[in-house]
Parts: C-alpha cells; sequence; structure tokens
C-alpha cells in the first residue's frame, strides 16, 4: 500500500512539474504570426519584412522558419529552451518535422544578450549543428554587436532559406570564405575601371571610346540585390499570402546558440 501510495505521488509531483515548466515557455501570438516578438526588439516596418519574407517561403516550400524574441529564459539554457519552444508550438509540418527557431534573447542591463538556432528533426542534415554555429557566428553576433538586430537576422534567415531550398549545400557554406563573393565582385569592378582608363588615355583627342558617350564620363555601376534578402520594408500584408499557422513539427534539440 505504502509502495503504490508513493508511486502515486511521484507521478502527480511529476504532473505538476512538468505542468509548471510547460508554463514557463509563452503561447504563439495572436493573431498568428510567424514573428514573434515578445521584447518589441524590431521595429513595426522590419517586423512586417520578416513576416513578409518567412511566410512567403513557408507557403511556397511548407518549411518554417520562426524568429521568436523572449524577454527572458526562465533558468533555461537557451538550447533546450528554444527546442522546447519549437516542441511546444509545433513548428515545422508534422511528419516532415521541417521547422527551425531562430530564438533572441536581448541583452539587458545585467545580462547578455543571446540567440539560438534550433532545428527540427527533418532538417539536422541540412543545417547540422556546425552549420547553425557558423550561421549565428557570422552572420548574427556581428550585426548584433552593432545593435543591427533586423539586418543580421535578415541575413541568418537569408542563408537558412537558401540551405533549405537546396541553393548550397551545407559543406558548401561551410567552406565559403565569408565575404568572398563580394571581394571578387568588387575586384572585377576595380579591373574594369582601370581597363576602362587605359582605353581613355589611349584614345587620347577626345575620340570615341567603346562604352561611353561623348559627353558622358565614367561608369554607370548598376546596384546589386542581395540574394534572398527580402529587399525592403512594407507593411504588415505579406503579399504572398498570410500565415496559417504552426503545423505540428517535433524537434530533437539540433542546433547551436552564442552571446553577444
Amino acid at each position: 500500500m505504502i509502495k503504490k501510495l508513493f508511486i502515486l505521488l511521484a507521478v502527480i509531483t511529476g504532473i505538476t512539474v512538468t505542468s509548471a515548466r510547460a508554463q514557463d515557455i509563452p503561447e504563439p501570438m495572436t493573431p498568428k504570426r510567424i514573428v514573434n516578438d515578445f521584447t518589441g526588439l524590431f521595429s513595426k516596418q522590419e517586423q512586417a519584412a520578416l513576416e513578409k519574407k518567412l511566410t512567403e517561403f513557408n507557403n511556397n516550400s511548407s518549411t518554417q522558419i520562426a524568429v521568436v524574441t523572449v524577454p527572458t529564459l526562465n533558468g533555461y539554457d537557451i538550447n533546450d529552451y528554444a527546442a522546447r519552444l519549437g516542441e511546444k508550438w509545433g513548428i515545422g509540418q508534422k511528419g516532415k518535422d521541417n521547422g527551425i527557431v531562430i530564438l533572441i534573447k536581448p541583452k539587458t542591463g545585467r545580462e547578455k544578450g543571446e540567440v539560438a538556432i534550433s532545428v527540427g528533426y527533418g532538417l539536422e542534415g541540412v543545417v547540422p549543428d556546425v552549420i547553425a554555429s557558423r550561421i549565428i557566428r557570422n552572420e548574427i553576433i556581428p550585426a548584433f554587436q552593432q545593435n543591427a538586430y533586423y539586418k543580421g537576422i535578415d541575413k541568418a534567415t537569408s542563408v537558412l532559406i537558401d540551405l533549405s531550398k537546396g541553393e548550397y549545400t551545407a559543406d558548401e557554406y561551410k567552406n565559403k570564405d565569408n565575404g568572398g563573393a563580394f571581394d571578387i565582385v568588387i575586384g572585377f569592378i576595380i579591373l574594369l575601371i582601370l581597363v576602362s582608363l587605359i582605353f581613355r588615355r589611349r584614345g587620347g583627342n577626345g575620340g570615341y571610346t567603346p562604352g561611353h558617350r561623348s559627353g558622358g564620363g565614367g561608369f554607370f555601376i548598376f546596384p546589386m540585390g542581395g540574394g534572398s534578402s527580402s529587399g525592403g520594408f512594407g507593411g504588415f500584408s505579406s503579399g504572398g499570402g498570410s500565415f496559417g499557422g504552426f503545423g505540428g513539427g517535433s524537434f530533437g534539440g539540433g542546433g547551436s546558440s552564442g552571446s553577444w
């Protein structure tokens, strides 16, 4: 009898603790959205731009990348918190488990800022822990250190979208020299300018130089886009349809974290 009472007490205690722990994780905001900013870290325009970008990706691929900011981790390790949140909210599709959580706990006067990327079971091969760590280190932390929170998350989500779409593999991202593509473009532009100057000097007497009008001067450089970046701010209308909610995906703790 005593043994049965002990077992019953243990079960009740376990249920109580589990319930209390679950209450530490907030419910998603209403109306449904894929960017849940509980701290006001982003401006309204920045929230709208991220919402539009991630909703369009969700609608076109079914992969869900949720951005969440919280004021406190309630004593949890941030990786554990992010995985629990992803599991509780069901980020990603049931059976595919193709959800990603970017969790941000902003810096306060007494505490450092922390950020984590948690990956659902179905994407752990696409975004392994070492790549999640590299994205945080290369794309997020440098921007966050300059208080450019939208810039860091915009860049990170662009990389995650490209990885999920197969634009390049995790190994290709890992081996990619940070900023290498930009350096190549700049070097090519400089080379073109030098070649242009040489031709102009050889042309000498105001003669016609290929690529220039007689009354014009210099090169015209077209602005370059940023790949998968959202491009600019807009209203809260996503343009690609409204966010329909999370689909019941599961998380196993894959991902990484960092601080600033």
